[in-house]
């Protein structure tokens, strides 16, 4: 069977039920049916073939898509018949199945989805840190202000980890706000938001005045906090200085320089755990986590939270050795960005990937008072999506 674009002006672009934008990609010039599929060609001369049963699966007329919510409604086949009958109208891809059903495509849409084609993405793939990186700074105005502003913030934070908001109010619940732009807070069992302030009896290192080494917060939890909020509303005192090392960056190193180091953090799981008289979190895993492909892709690192090693014996000492290499590693100048923050900054991190620390403080000198929050990466990812859907 052989379709053709009818002589008439194209017409709008069907409605697949779909909110990113494809009227931009090119039309369908011609379809070629067979008994496994359709073969498409397209006014750039792009071809594919597409299987009668994916075709039928991506129907999206009001009794397969719900008109409001977008959701599948058909349900899955093993098998489908060639449709029986196949037009094309202004570009665009009309069939008829054996029951009668039709279905109608957009050519832009399929193009996009045609096979082995990767799905755009309007977000940045992660870039570790090297020698060039420069910090990002984004103004508070222009970030509230602006989807272009907003966009620069998201873009860097999922780009490079890190990201500084500048020249904000000095208003309580700030961050609260700022975050809720992007989605609902992430409560953990420090609360949804949290004072980072020394208090009397603590529970937590970072109610102190003392120095913080690089780690990742609450790696005990079985999926950490992704992105940490920070916002300076006070920073009077003496020291207090804010430390940040890229994971991703500091982890290929070792895996360059040791790579049994690396096998060993990446392979072995070891034990974190937080506890007082109300919680006692805690898990079992490794401290770098790599993907199919090999790449890092979380850090958990936090030891004052690591609990008792329960390792084999012949393995405790080459772990502790490894475990030290990316200590040692992580604190040389070479791989620290060290930061004062000033009140009405706040700096924003993914919390898998970059650590974070600080320098003491005296809390005679003034006064330190940071609030803080968590979101997750796909309320990020999420938003940067939505704004690229404007203009």
């Amino acid at each position: 069977m052989l379709a053709t674009p009818s002589p008439e002006t194209r017409a709008e672009q069907v409605d697949m039920h779909e909110l990113a934008p494809y009227v931009d990609a090119p039309r369908l010039r011609d379809a070629r049916s067979g008994a496994d599929g359709v073969v498409l060609t397209w006014e750039d001369g792009t071809e594919a073939r597409l299987p009668w049963l994916w075709l039928r699966d991506h129907c999206a007329c009001t009794a397969c898509r719900h008109p409001q919510t977008r959701e599948r409604l058909v349900l899955p086949r093993a098998t489908v018949a060639p449709a029986s009958e196949m037009h094309l109208t202004d570009g665009h891809l009309q069939l008829t199945w054996p029951d009668g059903h039709e279905s109608r495509f957009d050519g832009g849409w399929l193009h996009q989805r045609r096979p082995g084609q990767a799905a755009a993405s309007p977000l940045p793939a992660p870039r570790p840190w090297d020698d060039a990186y420069r910090l990002e700074r984004i103004r508070h105005a222009d970030f509230t202000g602006s989807a272009t502003g907003e966009r620069a913030w998201l873009e860097a934070l999922i780009r490079d980890g890190l990201v500084l908001l500048e020249e904000g109010p000095l208003a309580d619940e700030e961050v609260s706000r700022l975050a809720t732009r992007i989605g609902p807070l992430r409560a953990t069992n420090f609360g949804a938001r949290f004072d980072v302030q020394s208090k009397p009896n603590p529970n937590n290192a970072a109610y102190t005045a003392i120095g913080l080494a690089l780690h990742t917060d609450l790696p005990n939890w079985q999926h950490p906090p992704a992105i940490q909020l920070l916002y300076c509303l006070e920073n009077d005192a003496e020291g207090g200085e804010s430390l940040f090392a890229d994971g991703y960056q500091v982890a290929e190193t070792l895996r360059r320089e040791d790579p049994e180091a690396f096998r060993l953090l990446s392979e072995t799981p070891i034990d974190f755990r937080f506890q007082d008289e109300e919680q006692d979190i805690a898990i079992c895993a490794p401290i770098l986590a790599c993907n199919a492909d090999g790449r890092v892709v979380e850090v958990r690192f936090n030891n004052w939270i690591r609990d008792t090693l329960r390792l084999p014996a012949e393995v405790i000492e080459p772990w502790y050795r490894a475990y030290h290499r990316f200590w040692t590693l992580l604190h040389e100048p070479r791989h620290q960005l060290d930061l004062s923050l000033r009140p009405g900054d706040m700096i924003a991190f993914d919390n898998r990937r970059v650590l974070h620390g600080r320098a003491a403080f005296d809390p005679n000198t003034g006064r330190r008072h940071l609030q803080g929050t968590y979101l997750d990466r796909d309320m990020l990812e999420s938003r940067l999506r939505v704004l690229a859907r404007q203009p």
